[in-house]
């Protein structure tokens, strides 16, 4: 398998080339050159979830692994969840379902994809003799788990970029109270817009991106879409024995996640709708709505995974949408890195109301929902509830519609004590989290300040 640029303007390359670049020299996004299918469901039914994802995955990374090999780096990832099933999925009845994406080590969604993609680093620097510095943003889940998923490599160094004062305090001390000398946790004076610019100024500046041999771990990295298409065909196996259709409701910023439905979709999953589950910043269901893409200041809310303005994203599916042309989607990213918005045609925009919707949820709708839910007897943080909400109004006799729960009510204490009046404990191995010192990095939202920071403690933990 090769990869090919949104942008058209680079090379096809390899999964490792992918894998260690994360974003393309033209800075558009990788995509499989072609998307392969997957094996006939009945095949894969009644699986481990590991074995499915290797069997999933494996058209992905052919040719880099044996397959012997990849399928014990698949089963030694998903291993360490604390869940037989790894993303069980829950029947909350009348056709509605929940899986539930959390229980890997810092219980959230993002553990899927980083858990595996830590492992990848580690097989294809050791080929190649090198080290790598990985450079990422977050709005909460993404930076934890990309530092526990690199934290045992000695070949990658991680900084993480995190808007100060927008993330909750859970979600902050698993970046800051981990001592490993190879991780650090930068907070960024900005939103988490301003860190995602950062990372993708870093990458797009050659010499220090060379100097450095930086890596991603965002979403922009391909690796991370291709892991997280797997809970889509195991949600799909779980609830719809005789393969019919089944729509998914996904809490969504950055788009990523939403985007792996689409691809399992494009590998041959019976999928019906996919349902963008909106907060107040709601870019997404704004362009579903009105085919348009304009950006918007970030408003600070419960869900603060989801506060973002930008959604990087959504770049591969627009060039899905119009043909695989890459000229197109470069110009239509110029046009939205200068003027903040752009239109598409009416055909572009058809094709992708053809699989996606919107729902956008208000804060009190939020805190309406973890209380109903809380009252049935399960306890669900903000953005799984805005998940849960989206996927109630959307929902289709006779479809069953599955709604992905991404993170542990634990993450967000005060959202859900504030909604049900009981205070979600964390799991005993993050039991003594809020006594742990704290150690952060604090930067303007500046890339020379970043920079110079990676430069001055790039070589902490070697």
């Amino acid at each position: 398998m090769r990869y090919v640029s949104t942008r058209g303007g680079a090379e096809p390359q390899g999964f490792f080339d992918v894998l260690l670049g994360g974003l393309a020299p033209d800075g558009g996004l990788y995509l499989p050159e072609r998307w392969p299918q997957l094996p006939p469901l009945d095949r894969l039914r009644g699986r481990p979830y590991a074995e499915v994802a290797a069997e999933v995955m494996w058209p992905f990374v052919a040719g880099e692994f044996e397959r012997a090999e990849f399928d014990a780096l698949v089963a030694d990832t998903y291993a360490v969840f604390d869940h037989p099933d790894v993303c069980p999925v829950r029947n909350l009845g009348d056709g509605l379902y929940l899986t539930e994406l959390f229980w890997g080590p810092t219980l959230a969604f993002k553990d899927v994809a980083l858990q595996l993609v830590g492992r990848l680093f580690d097989v294809a620097l050791r080929r190649r003799g090198e080290r790598l510095t990985v450079l990422g943003a977050t709005s909460g889940d993404t930076g934890s788990a990309a530092m526990e998923g690199c934290r045992h490599s000695d070949a990658v160094e991680v900084f993480i970029l995190f808007p100060d004062g927008r993330v909750s305090e859970v979600q902050r001390r698993q970046m800051t109270t981990l001592a490993d000398p190879s991780l650090h946790a930068v907070a960024v004076e900005g939103d988490f817009d301003d860190c995602q610019r950062l990372v993708k100024a870093a990458f797009a500046d050659e010499a220090f991106r060379t100097e450095v041999n930086l890596g991603a771990v965002n979403s922009i990295n391909w690796a991370r879409v291709m892991a997280q298409i797997v809970y889509y065909v195991t949600s799909h196996l779980a609830v719809s024995p005789d393969g019919a259709p089944v729509s998914f409701a996904v809490p969504t910023g950055n788009f990523g996640n939403v985007f792996a439905g689409w691809a399992a979709q494009a590998m041959g999953l019976p999928v019906g709708r996919l349902i963008v589950a909106s907060n107040r910043n709601d870019i997404l269901v704004r362009f579903l709505d009105r085919g348009a893409m304009v950006a918007a200041d970030v408003v600070a809310t419960s869900s603060p995974s989801m506060d973002i303005g930008v959604s990087s994203n959504f770049e591969r599916l627009l060039f899905e949408a119009t043909s695989r042309d890459g000229g197109a989607c470069a110009a239509t990213m110029a046009a939205f890195a200068a003027d903040g918005e752009y239109r598409v045609l009416p055909e572009v925009h058809g094709t992708i109301t053809d699989y996606f919707d919107g729902v956008r949820v208000s804060e009190d709708e939020v805190d309406e929902e973890m209380a109903a839910w809380h009252r049935r007897g399960l306890m669900v943080e903000p953005h799984s509830a805005i998940g849960l909400r989206a996927a109630e109004a959307r929902r289709v006799p006779g479809v069953p519609i599955v709604a992905l729960a991404t993170a542990h009510p634990a993450k967000f204490p005060d959202a859900v004590e504030a909604a049900t009046g009981v205070r979600p404990e964390l799991p005993e191995a993050l039991a003594d989290l809020l006594e742990r010192p704290e150690h952060a990095y604090a930067v303007a939202a500046d890339l020379a300040d970043v920079q110079n920071l990676m430069r001055a403690h790039a070589d902490d933990g070697r």
